[in-house]
């Protein structure tokens, strides 16, 4: 199936650099609204340039669009990707708005085309192992979920240093104007959800807690959210709180929290995480957590990716999931409506700076079946 770029940024390289282990996806071409990153891009890779969007939707051979602009262009970007007859693969957020989110469903479903939105971790090795794990009731019955996506003092760090393969400078304005909740929060709402099904309530508190991160550029808004915490109840009855910041040192780890044990990993970014199982001990009158975890093994091995930070995500599965679903014509495990719910979700967290109450969720999906490989 033939793909296509839409933004050549800092993420781009990302998605690129996965692309060689899926034969099935053909990149056809790239474009950005700059044309000096479209040409640099394109000339590092080896891949056509197309002069404008306008000129890649022309192409009646490109089957789906990766989004990777600025997270403020998706909607509009995605929108005429659809209404060209194109399935579209976003990055995340798939919109800054639910109303955004609600309308390219809306498209896509009317002209019978897919929509999905990154991240598409809950599809590693890791997510399905843990699930597997929770199909198999190895803790007994969930009650509680801890899941952590802190980043420690980005601000504070040489981010200005930080360079793509092909020399795109990380976008810090984009980053700390659009937050780290809707940047990160996803990487484990998407796994709560295909693990426990949809959400029914949030209640979140979220704050600006460094309104001063940056003296080179204005920040609009200039006090977006840099910590979030959100308690999630499911309708399947179990309850997860989530904690974002990019102010608390780095901790991307995730408990789930059962009748007989924990179940744990330690970085979600990481495809071949280990999952570890510590179980609860009776001994006499009082029960313990058993100190030694033992390793639940990895439903497979992951692919070998470059090593290092996000680059050990495996960023095409997602858009591979697309591609076959469409070809098996079979439901995409990423479908509309998991995408619309966890977009939902995460702005719930968003905007609960402002209304700080409790948040009904007003959209739903269809059970996820996990992986083949999985099983």
């Amino acid at each position: 199936m033939r793909i296509a770029f839409v933004g050549c940024g800092f993420v781009a390289d990302y998605y690129i650099n996965t692309l060689s282990e899926y034969k099935q996806l053909e990149l056809a071409g790239v474009t950005d609204k700059n044309p000096e990153r479209t040409t640099k891009f394109s000339k590092y890779y080896g891949v056509r340039a197309y002069d404008s969007l306008e000129d890649l939707l022309e192409d009646d051979s490109v089957d789906i669009v990766l989004n990777l602009t600025n997270p403020r262009s998706h909607y509009t970007v995605s929108k005429a990707c659809l209404e060209a007859g194109k399935h579209v693969y976003s990055e995340k957020p798939l919109g800054m708005t639910n109303e955004e989110a609600k309308e390219l469903v809306a498209i896509a479903t009317s002209k019978d085309l897919q929509i999905s939105s990154a991240p598409c971790n809950v599809l590693g090795e890791t997510a399905q192992t843990l699930w597997k794990a929770l199909r198999e009731n190895v803790v007994g019955k969930v009650r509680l979920v801890y899941a952590e996506m802190d980043d420690a003092m980005v601000h504070q760090m040489p981010y200005k240093q930080w360079l793509s393969k092909s020399g795109t400078q990380w976008p810090h304005k984009d980053e700390f104007e659009v937050g780290c909740t809707l940047e990160h929060a996803g990487y484990y709402l998407t796994w709560l959800t295909t693990f426990f099904g949809p959400a029914a309530t949030v209640t979140a508190f979220s704050s600006c807690l460094i309104p001063d991160k940056v003296n080179d550029v204005v920040l609009d808004p200039p006090n977006q959210p840099d910590f979030s915490v959100a308690c999630i109840k499911f309708a399947s009855g179990v309850v997860a709180r989530l904690t974002c910041s990019i102010v608390a040192p780095h901790d991307h780890s995730l408990k789930i929290i059962g009748d007989q044990g924990i179940l744990s990993i330690k970085d979600c970014w990481y495809y071949d995480d280990p999952v570890y199982i510590q179980r609860m001990l009776r001994i006499r009158r009082k029960v313990f957590l058993n100190p030694w975890k033992q390793k639940y093994p990895l439903v497979r091995k992951s692919p070998k990716l470059q090593s290092g930070g996000a680059q050990r995500m495996d960023f095409c599965r997602g858009v591979v999931e697309m591609a076959e679903s469409i070809s098996q014509k079979r439901p995409n495990r990423l479908s509309r409506d998991f995408s619309l719910h966890n977009n939902e979700l995460v702005n719930a967290i968003t905007s609960s700076l402002e209304t700080g109450s409790a948040y009904q969720l007003t959209t739903s999906f269809e059970p996820i079946s996990p992986m083949d490989w999985a099983r």
